[in-house]
């Protein structure tokens, strides 16, 4: 009498893996692609080197209480910070893109739930965020911007981490021809 229904689950289970991956990454690129890049923007120094002259904001973003030790003088920064920066931006701009191209999709989706994690330390520790913006699970309320919010980012991210691109991916044309 169960066997229709298990045979139904059996067939959802052979397609969910490429629609959840697809919709995983379109879901990405509505919600976090523009976010990521214009964070990244931020980042940025004047002209074409600005990557590797980030700006003052750049560094206030990622490392506010040494820039506030400093009086905000990039001056004083050191190298290890300048490069945290330059990592930083590099990794908002370059990571999602390869999410949404499908491009080494899984190891993209790993960077950047480490830079999810990074992002919501530094929001918390550097920034000081207040409870209500870090929120806390199993309560009624669902909108807090760290735990609420970036649980379901990784969610979707991990997705990608265990089932991959999916059919519509650079990723699926990359590994198809490779011998």
């Amino acid at each position: 009498m169960l066997a229709p229904v298990f045979r139904i689950a059996e067939g959802l289970d052979r397609v969910s893996g490429p629609v959840l991956s697809t919709l995983a990454r379109v879901i990405f690129a509505a919600v976090l692609l523009r976010y990521y890049w214009a964070s990244g923007l931020t980042k940025l120094g004047d002209g074409l080197t600005g990557i590797f002259s980030p700006s003052v904001g750049g560094y206030a973003q990622i490392f506010p209480r040494a820039m506030e030790a400093v009086g905000f003088n990039i001056a004083e920064m050191s190298w290890f910070h300048w490069g945290v920066v330059v990592a930083g931006t590099l990794a908002e701009f370059i990571l999602p893109l390869l999410i949404v191209l499908g491009l080494l999709t899984r190891l993209a989706a790993l960077g950047m739930i480490g830079f999810v994690v990074m992002q919501s330390l530094t929001d918390i520790v550097g920034h000081g965020a207040d409870a209500a913006t870090i929120g806390a699970w199993f309560d009624r309320a669902s909108g807090a911007l760290i735990l609420d919010q970036r649980a379901f980012w990784v969610l979707a991210l991990l997705v990608l981490v265990f089932k991959g691109a999916g059919p519509l991916s650079l990723d699926r044309l990359w590994f198809r021809s490779a011998p």
